[in-house]
């Protein structure tokens, strides 16, 4: 065997990079769960400071603080030993409420691999790993991670982008949220239109007893509603609007959750799906955003539709053209791609 030094040298520091990041997951968590983030972007600070201003300990937030400088989350000025954001990583570290909140995918992260054993078995016996076995973390991070892209896109870009469907909803549509999780989206929908009527709907009752929190807390109980059924028994029809945010490539039935949301459609309704970005081929999705959403789709969205009947495993990076034959077979004639960000495609099927 010849080995390549420079090509060696390259592929370690590949290595050292995947490794300080998979690492430094845990301590931006750290840093959202203490509010060390948002208190750093009101103001710089030492370690003692920080600390100080956040009921920590100082030792630890020291430690902390050298990572985050280290790997580029935080500054650093060794004049006066001070720590602080610029204005690009509060935006993206200190908000959950913003347009872009990044500790949320981390979350996110953590929560998925604390099911690694179970995973590894799955890979022994081809079985799958309910949504709803996972831990509690991988729902709370959804939500924190997909609210702000919802925030900054469902009702200001998605929902425009589709035919007619704002002036239905602004005049007193119905949505049906299909897979809401908490009821992030259901509740944005509900603020936004705010004589239109949302029935959000979840398997994982959890989540359901949570998104109706969501609900009441923001004052929309009597117009954002929940129920724990599947996407292919969620009750109602007649909706103007049936959406389903990144959660069809998770369904082992997809055609059959497509038939459902058809039949539950007004004759003139329209299904809005939103699913991560990707291309039609592997060849074509070898870059670092397809490389999280494989990542994701390992350990989250096989092992879910492994778990269920119906014979599907589309995968997160399934592509535009596998979600169009879903929506064909399910009997939708007309679809497009109405919008994308750089992290989802955005479709609109009607029948």
């Amino acid at each position: 065997m010849t080995i390549d030094q420079d090509k060696l040298q390259e592929f370690l520091g590949t290595f050292v990079t995947d490794l300080g990041a998979a690492i430094a997951a845990g301590n931006v968590v750290v840093g959202h769960r203490l509010g060390l983030y948002r208190s750093l972007a009101e103001a710089p600070a030492t370690a003692e400071q920080l600390a100080q201003r956040t009921g920590t300990d100082p030792r630890y937030v020291a430690e902390w603080l050298r990572g985050q400088a280290a790997g580029g989350y935080v500054r650093y000025d060794p004049a006066d030993e001070q720590f602080s954001l610029t204005e690009e990583q509060a935006f993206a570290l200190a908000n959950p409420d913003g347009p872009l909140y990044l500790p949320g995918a981390f979350l996110l992260v953590l929560g998925a691999l604390r099911a690694e054993s179970q995973i590894t078995d799955a890979f022994r016996t081809g079985g799958g790993m309910g949504w709803h076995e996972h831990h509690e973390d991988v729902f709370a991070g959804c939500e924190t991670f997909f609210r702000p892209g919802y925030i900054a896109n469902l009702t200001t870009s998605w929902i425009p982008a589709l035919d007619g469907v704002t002036e239905k909803l602004s005049a007193g549509g119905r949505v049906a949220d299909v897979g809401c999780g908490h009821g992030a989206s259901s509740v944005l929908i509900a603020q936004e239109y705010p004589k239109a009527n949302v029935m959000g709907s979840d398997y994982h009752q959890a989540s359901v007893d949570i998104a109706r929190k969501r609900a009441a807390e923001a004052g929309l109980a009597d117009r954002a509603r929940f129920e724990a059924a599947s996407a292919q028994t969620f009750s109602g029809t007649g909706y103007d609007l049936v959406a389903t945010f990144d959660c069809l490539h998770d369904m082992g039935d997809p055609v059959g959750a497509a038939r459902h949301i058809r039949q539950a459609l007004d004759a003139d309704g329209t299904w809005l799906i939103v699913e991560p970005l990707a291309n039609d081929t592997l060849a074509a999705n070898l870059n670092p955003v397809s490389r999280v959403y494989y990542s994701f789709s390992t350990f989250l969205c096989v092992p879910s539709a492994r778990s269920q009947p119906g014979g599907y495993v589309l995968g997160a990076q399934a592509g535009e053209t596998a979600i169009r034959e879903v929506a064909e077979q399910a009997g939708f004639t007309r679809f497009r791609r109405a919008a994308e960000t750089p992290f989802n495609a955005v479709y609109e099927a009607r029948p």
